[in-house]
């Protein structure tokens, strides 16, 4: 037996390729002006969260001596390191570029973002007065003096970086610290039709002299830096304390994290670089990046839209999902067959009423739901509250590890745990990343069981630009290995089995590798055999591997990958069967769909799960069966039309170059397809 070398793209430089895409968003010139603004909002955001973890990671293993090749798919930690750095200069440089064009795209729509060189005199005294009333009393000016320890600087916090020459004596040194709590864009008043926006940061630069207004310097610079620090949480082993009070602890002190990137602005003088680095004990193994003037452009996702829509997505207005009612009881519509909402296309307001409902029912006796990450306003929180209130034994199992999300949990976490809800606060070593809700229901003295099964968070937010598919169901079958997941989450040393789902972190793998192995078994007996996926990511070496075996065996494989992927497709022998795209546009894609051939009687699921080690091994997660045939058809035919997408589709390839895929078919854009395959649903 010939004995296959695989090969597979390094996780972290596919991710860095997945932010090029976002890039590319902000650099297409067909989507609207603010737009492409935002999404350079974005991609830096997406990057500072890179660092804080990605990256960081990388770095511990560096520090710790160890090569890593083996978890990092072949190069060494420290090379690593220094192609991440080279890559994210070079789209750093290539976002400044990008900035550039879009200020002057808009300059041509009479939107002027100035600096402080460019202030007229009818913007002097508005200036000055905002910087007085909203700015002064909220700066955080820290004087550099050799004597003085530098105190910790806020991760990914703005600072100008300040410097007093003076001829007759030694440079002194300062920093400003720009709050977050500030308005970033600040926009001045119209002249005629012409609208004007100055930055906070050159703001503070025109009012410098008002500043530093005690000291004595003969000339004063500012220039931007910023500082990213690692991002993952260290838990003290204090056994009195709760494991709440340690997350919050531990939350707290990623401000003090070490640093893994330092981002300055280029034109910096070199005296007044050194002498930070030196002070920020900043090493050559941490990524020091040169920028443009500013910093924090993740504030550009809330750039002003100052009444401009004609720059701006039309926003849609979601669907009704046909056959089912907010006017009418959910649990009425539901006992009788199963529905999907697809979010954003469809309301969201599906799953709020399913959960209002159940609050107010009196035959409702239990709910049980999952949560990963809340609104910040959540409906389905108060929800869930109201139904305890109203007497219903209400068990949530909120991940308070759910990350940069963690503050916001735990404080939803005490308002319910006071309004008497049975809270579960995870399982240890696993995070609970299943979006699943088990409903009781007295009927005929029997409880019958209702529920939803979901791709995505029960987020009244993000459901508005995150796409999402939801099961309504009252599927006995189902619900009852739902349930067994929840009796796992409350006894976690129980292991139960499933006849339905597929659940991580017990039988994700094997179930997966079987239905795998009958598409390679079909394919070897001449039978039609295909898989067809949608997902954000995969990365597991193992899930690799099988998808390599089956496209060696002549399975076909269609892939849908939104971020990073570590599997190298078209590849001869040893991944030619397999395709793979990705779509970025307008809405975040999340959704997870398996669909198995099995020769030609699809087998169809839905999931919370990534193909990435973290998913199938190290959280709790479910896969959930497809039984409606109607809902079947219709997700393999929101596949097809993600698939054939010739506007905002990449190859994803070899050489991981981003290209579009153009052919001379009719256009089709999935997103926009998509809500169009939704309306001819209702008119049909």
């Amino acid at each position: 037996m010939t004995k296959h070398k695989n090969t597979y793209i390094n996780r972290e430089l596919s991710w860095l390729q997945f932010n090029a895409r976002v890039l590319q968003e902000a650099a297409d010139e067909t989507v609207p002006l603010i737009e492409r603004l935002r999404f350079l909002g974005i991609f830096s955001n997406n990057l500072d969260e890179f660092f804080k973890v990605r990256y960081a990671t990388v770095k511990r293993i560096y520090d710790a001596g160890k090569g890593g090749k083996s978890e990092l798919g072949g190069i060494k930690a420290g090379e690593l390191l220094e192609e991440i750095t080279e890559v994210v200069i070079d789209q750093q440089r290539e976002s400044v570029e990008i900035l550039n064009k879009i200020e002057q795209e808009l300059e041509s729509e009479n939107i002027f973002i100035i600096n402080e060189t460019e202030i007229e005199d009818d913007h002097h005294e508005f200036i000055k007065n905002y910087f007085y009333q909203e700015i002064s009393p909220a700066l955080v000016v820290i004087i550099l003096d050799e004597d003085i320890a530098l105190p910790e600087l806020k991760d990914s916090a703005g600072y100008l970086t300040i410097k007093m020459s003076n001829s007759g004596g030694e440079d002194q040194y300062a920093l400003i610290e720009i709050s977050k709590s500030m308005e970033r864009f600040i926009v001045l008043p119209n002249r005629g039709e012409a609208n004007y926006i100055i930055m906070v940061d050159d703001v503070i630069r025109y009012c410098l002299d008002e500043i530093f207004n005690i000291f004595k310097y003969d000339a004063i610079s500012s220039h931007m830096i910023k500082i990213t620090r690692d991002g993952e949480l260290d838990f003290d082993s204090d056994l009195s304390k709760s494991f709440v009070d340690k997350l919050s602890r531990s939350v707290k002190g990623r401000q003090s994290g070490d640093p893994v990137r330092f981002v300055h602005d280029k034109n910096i003088e070199p005296d007044t670089l050194s002498f930070l680095l030196e002070r920020m004990e900043i090493d050559s193994k941490d990524s020091i990046i040169p920028g443009g003037r500013y910093h924090n452009r993740r504030d550009y996702m809330d750039f002003p839209s100052l009444g401009r829509t004609d720059l701006l997505y039309d926003r849609i207005k979601p669907l009704p999902v046909k056959g089912l009612s907010l006017q009418e009881s959910i649990f009425t519509t539901v006992a009788k067959k199963d529905y999907l909402v697809y979010t954003p296309y469809h309301t969201f307001s599906y799953v709020v009423k399913f959960l209002r409902e159940a609050a107010l029912d009196p035959k409702v006796r239990t709910i049980k739901i999952t949560i990963y990450r809340l609104a910040q306003i959540s409906h389905v929180a108060s929800s869930l509250i109201n139904a305890a209130k109203n007497g219903k034994y209400v068990t949530v199992s909120i991940e308070l590890r759910a990350r940069f999300d963690e503050e916001a949990n735990i404080n939803y976490a005490e308002q319910m745990q006071d309004a008497g809800v049975n809270m579960l606060f995870g399982v240890p070593g696993l995070k609970v990343h299943s979006k699943m809700c088990v409903i009781e229901r007295e009927e005929n003295n029997k409880l019958k069981r209702y529920g939803f099964i979901s791709t995505g968070n029960f987020n009244e937010s993000t459901a508005k630009f995150y796409t999402d598919f939801t099961l309504l169901t009252a599927n006995s079958k189902i619900l009852k290995d739902i349930n067994k997941v929840f009796n796992f989450l409350e006894v976690n040393y129980i292991v139960n089995r499933y006849k339905h789902i597929i659940a991580s972190p017990h039988y994700t793998k094997t179930k997966l590798f079987s239905l795998i192995d009958k598409e390679i078994e079909n394919a070897k007996n001449g039978k039609n055999a295909y898989i067809k996926l949608k997902m954000n990511s995969i990365s597991s070496y193992k899930m690799v591997d099988k998808l390599y075996e089956a496209s060696r065996a002549g399975v076909k494989i269609q892939m849908i990958v939104r971020g990073l992927c570590c599997l190298v497709p078209g590849v001869k022998a040893m991944s030619e069967n397999i395709e793979i795209i990705s779509i970025v546009d307008k809405f975040l894609e999340h959704t997870r769909l398996y669909v198995f051939s099995n020769n030609d009687n699809p087998l169809v699921y839905i999931s919370s799960a990534d193909w990435m080690t973290r998913n199938i091994e190290h959280r709790v997660e479910v896969s959930c069966p497809i039984y409606d045939e109607d809902i079947k058809q219709e997700l393999q035919d929101l596949f097809e039309i993600c698939w054939n997408d010739n506007v905002k589709a990449r190859h994803i390839n070899e050489t991981q170059d981003n290209t579009y895929l153009r052919n001379d078919k009719p256009k089709i854009r999935a997103q926009f397809d998509t809500y169009n395959y939704y309306l001819k649903k209702l008119e049909g």
